[in-house]
Parts: C-alpha cells; sequence; structure tokens
C-alpha cells in the first residue's frame, strides 16, 4: 500500500525490557528419557532466542521451527499428550550464522487431524549440553468431512507503530488465539522492512505512543543481517510468539517484505535512505530471511517460491499466491495488459482450482482484486482505476476468473489483506464491465498492527459491492483507536457451509454471513 512519510526517525538506543520474558536461561540439560523432565544444571548452553512455530501442515507432516543464538543441533519431540511420555524424537538441521541460527524442519509420519504437541531443544555441537526446551503444538490436516477453523490477516508493526509495553504489546494476537484456529493464514506484510521505529510517537490527541526499539528497527534493512532483524523483532512480543507456537500458519509475502510498493527491477531513485538502490538485490536479502524466519518448505513450493497450494479435509483446499515477485511494473500503462501473477503462476492456479475436488476453495491473495491501490501517480494493485473493459493486471485476472467459469469451479472465495481496514466485497457479472465470470466473495482483513487507513475506492470492473466497511476516520489511525481487524472462516464438516466473520482487535465480530456451497 501507499505509505505516508514515515515518522522521526533518530538514532534510537534499545528499549528496555527488550528481551522477552523468559527467553533467556542458564544450566545444563541432561541426556533423559523421551518425555522426562529435563534435569537443569549450571553452567552455558545454547539459548532458544525466539520461540518455536509451525507451519505448511498436511496431513502427515508439519514444518516445525526455531532459532539459536549459537551453532547447535535443532532436536524436535513431538507426542499427542503434553507430558510427551511417548514422544517420538527427531534429530533436526544444524543452527549456524549462515541462516541467522534459524533453522526448521519437515516432521512426518503424524496421524491426520490430530492435536500434536512438539518439544524443541538445541544442542550444543559437542552434544554435552543443549538448551532449556521449548514447547508448541499444532494441528495436522483432517481428512473426510471435519470442521475447520481458519483465521486470516497481515500487516504487522508498519506505519511506526511497533511493540508498545504500555498496553501489552500486540494483544490482537492473543484475541486471536482465544478463538482456537485450526490455521492462520498470514496474507502479506509480515514484517515492515521499510518502516524504521521511533522511542516515542505523540499522537494527534497528545497521548504518547512508546515502542520498543532494536538497532535493525532504527533504519530501512538494506543488508541480510537487517532483513533478519525485523522477523526477529516481531517475535519479540509476547502475544505473537505465544500465538505462533499454538497456531501452525501458511505464510506469503507482499511488498514491505521488501520494500513499500516494489515490484521486480524497479530502481530507487527517489528514496535517499536506501544506499542500495536496486530492488533486486533487496529483494534477494529479504526473500532469504522470509524463508529463513518462516515455517515454511521452500523445497515444496512451487518454483521454488511463495506460491503452493494445500488441502485441510475434504471442505477446504488453500492457494497461496505471490502477488509481488511476477508482476509488471507500477509505471506500466494501465489500459494495455500487465501482470499480476505472472504466466506461469496464472496457469497453475486456473488448472490448481480445476482439479481440486474441496467443497470450498480458498485463494489466500496478498492484494485485493477491486480495490483501487495507488502508487503515487501510478497504480501499485490489480484494479487499474478506469471504467470499461479490463486493462494492465485486471485482463490477468480476467482471464483467470473465465476460465475457472469456464471449467465450472464452484466455490472460490478469496481472502486479502494489504489495504489496513476491513470489508466483505460482492462481486457480480450484473454489474461489471466483464461478463463472463462467476459471481464471489472477497473478504479482507487487517491490519494486525499496524496503521489503519481507507477505505479505497472500488473500481467497476469486476462488479463489486461493499457490503460491508469498517474503516478508521484518519489516515494512520494507531492500533489504541479499534481498527485493527483479523478475519475468520468456520466451514462446517457435514453440511459444507462457510460461516465467515470479520473481527476486531479484540475479537469481537463485526459483521458476519454464511455462504452456502454450489455443486459443480
Amino acid at each position: 500500500m501507499t505509505e505516508p512519510t514515515h515518522h522521526d526517525r533518530r538514532t534510537v538506543l534499545r528499549a528496555a525490557g527488550l528481551t522477552a520474558t523468559g527467553l533467556l536461561g542458564t544450566g545444563l540439560l541432561t541426556a533423559r528419557p523421551a518425555g522426562a523432565a529435563p534435569v537443569l544444571l549450571r553452567g552455558d548452553r545454547p539459548v532458544l532466542t525466539h520461540g518455536v512455530q509451525s507451519g505448511d501442515v498436511t496431513t502427515s507432516s508439519a514444518i516445525v521451527w526455531s532459532r539459536a543464538d549459537r551453532p547447535a543441533r535443532m532436536l524436535v519431540e513431538i507426542a499427542t499428550d503434553p507430558s510427551f511420555r511417548r514422544a517420538r524424537r527427531l534429530r533436526g538441521p544444524l543452527l549456524t550464522p549462515d541462516t541467522g541460527g534459524t533453522g526448521k524442519l519437515r516432521v512426518p509420519g503424524l496421524p491426520p487431524g490430530t492435536e500434536l504437541h512438539y518439544r524443541v531443544t538445541a544442542e550444543a555441537l559437542d552434544g554435552r549440553v543443549a538448551s532449556e526446551p521449548r514447547t508448541g503444538m499444532l494441528r495436522t490436516a483432517p481428512i473426510g468431512r471435519r470442521d475447520v477453523r481458519l483465521l486470516w490477516s497481515g500487516d504487522v508493526a508498519g506505519q511506526g507503530w511497533g511493540i508498545n509495553p504500555d498496553i501489552g504489546g500486540m494483544r490482537i494476537y492473543a484475541a486471536m488465539a482465544e478463538r482456537r484456529p485450526d490455521l492462520f493464514l498470514h496474507s502479506g506484510d509480515t514484517v515492515y522492512a521499510d518502516g524504521p521505529l521511533s522511542e516515542r510517537v505523540t499522537l494527534p490527541d497528545g497521548r504518547t505512543w512508546r515502542n520498543v526499539v532494536t538497532p535493525e528497527k532504527a533504519k530501512v534493512a538494506e543488508t541480510l543481517d537487517e532483513y533478519r532483524g525485523q522477523f526477529a523483532y516481531n517475535l519479540l512480543d509476547d502475544n505473537l510468539r505465544r500465538f505462533a507456537a499454538e497456531v501452525p500458519a501458511y505464510l506469503q509475502w507482499d511488498d514491505h517484505e521488501v520494500v513499500n510498493n516494489w515490484y521486480p527491477g524497479e530502481i530507487l531513485t527517489d528514496r535517499p535512505e536506501y544506499t542500495e538502490k536496486r530492488v533486486d538485490v533487496l529483494a534477494a536479502r529479504a526473500f532469504q530471511a522470509f524463508h529463513e524466519w518462516h515455517p515454511i518448505d521452500q523445497r515444496a513450493a512451487v518454483d521454488g517460491r511463495v506460491y503452493r497450494s494445500f488441502r485441510y479435509g475434504s471442505r477446504v483446499e488453500v492457494f497461496v499466491l505471490d502477488m509481488r515477485t511476477y508482476r509488471d511494473a507500477n509505471t506500466s500503462d494501465p489500459s494495455r495488459p500487465g501482470h499480476m501473477l505472472g504466466q506461469r503462476q496464472a496457469d497453475w492456479l486456473v488448472r490448481a482450482l480445476d482439479r481440486s475436488t474441496a467443497t470450498w476453495k480458498i485463494v489466500q491473495a496478498d492484494m485485493p482484486i477491486g480495490v483501487v491501490v495507488p502508487d503515487g501517480q501510478h497504480i501499485e494493485g490489480v484494479a487499474n482505476g478506469l471504467p470499461g473493459a479490463a486493462g494492465g493486471r485486471e485482463t490477468e485476472l480476467a482471464w483467470v476468473l473465465r476460465e475457472i467459469s469456464r471449467r465450472r469451479v464452484r466455490n472460490v472465495v478469496w481472502l486479502t489483506a494489504d489495504v489496513h481496514y476491513s470489508s466483505a466485497h460482492h462481486y457480480s457479472p450484473d454489474r461489471a464491465a466483464v461478463g463472463d465470470f462467476d459471481p464471489f466473495w472477497e473478504f479482507v482483513s487487517g491490519p494486525l498492527h499496524a496503521g489503519a487507513f481507507g477505505p479505497n475506492k472500488l473500481d467497476p470492473t469486476f462488479g463489486p459491492e461493499a457490503v460491508f466497511v469498517h474503516a478508521p476516520p484518519a489516515a494512520n489511525t494507531s492500533p489504541l483507536d479499534g481498527f485493527q481487524h483479523f478475519g475468520e472462516l468456520n466451514v462446517h464438516g457435514r453440511s459444507g457451509e462457510l460461516t465467515v466473520d470479520l473481527r476486531d482487535a479484540a475479537g469481537v465480530s463485526l459483521w458476519s454471513t454464511t455462504l452456502h456451497p454450489e455443486r459443480r
């Protein structure tokens, strides 16, 4: 999204109390049988610094992630009960400076649709001592008609609003944890690598917002270590870290993982704060850090990138898009055919949707379709802001919508974030300039913890109607003022009905609807 000028970027010091409670420890961990309680002795040992996460879950496997403060071996135990009495123990990768100390392991052979507990330790390279364990839980994807609850949102620590210890940090993650979801879809802007933080921000009404600030968050990210520091920063928040340990995620990226509104080949001629002007160089470093710090199986991703799909029982399949890597320039002529997905990804999406036998095909998009998202005088989003037939990046989405209609693909729902307000859009050929597609819903949520904006104008090309909108009265409204959002989908296993709730930061439902599946 297009951002206002950042807050004061003066040099800052690490705020008091930066290290989250419970992340540091001393002592030794002796060898023990699986499930036995650790025996702690004095001494120096590795530390798991940023908790644990899980992601890319399937019916039989999951990725488990953690990070150590020194070279160590990652060990993972997994069990059906929190006592770990009958735990399986797996030897994971080495955690080294080559990956910023991070590591992840695909845990295979898991039972489907089962709540599992996992425990991670970091073993010293000599094998004599290990870290205190960090525990988490996950649920594997089910088989058959099971009830499914998933949440989605995006946009974390943007526009100058970081971890504020005075209000308990990023409290929306606690509200999401209370919903006890099976799965979280992170719709991008997982960090704001281009958004330096100030220790204090004075709000329009005179209140003061206080940020925890790290050296990496005191400037725009350019080096690999600075990009790594963006993800490390967010995991200092107790609420986020707890949520990540309890709920597996499917994650995608958007622009702020690199720099605002970026596109391949861009040169940052008007950004004096950047010494590296080549976006392709920055994007490669950000891409490495993104994969290092998230529980994503890069080997399983199509084209080694971000877009991929996951089956979640007979009722749900999730299609994760990458609307950033393959786009054309924001400066391209919006009246001529353009690209947002790229031909290879667009072909993959149509084929994958057509092959899917899931009742609901959930498209996890990092940008909305019909919302006009400008980039100065140019276009950042799909919608070109022009009436009439599809042009620019709309032509590619028009082809996708036309093809899935021609193939009689039913029950496709689009989820997205990016624009920093919550809304429900219904698209219909009856209202559209383009008439060869089936009606569908797009649900927008966010931000999780960032400045609130909007609402933006809707482009009429695909006939969108804003059925619900919750947006702030002023641009860059702080998280203190009640315009942070997440969305929730509940799929009823027996009937196949899908209920959508758009929720606020406290978890209160602002709007809800129930969709009934159509037969193919």
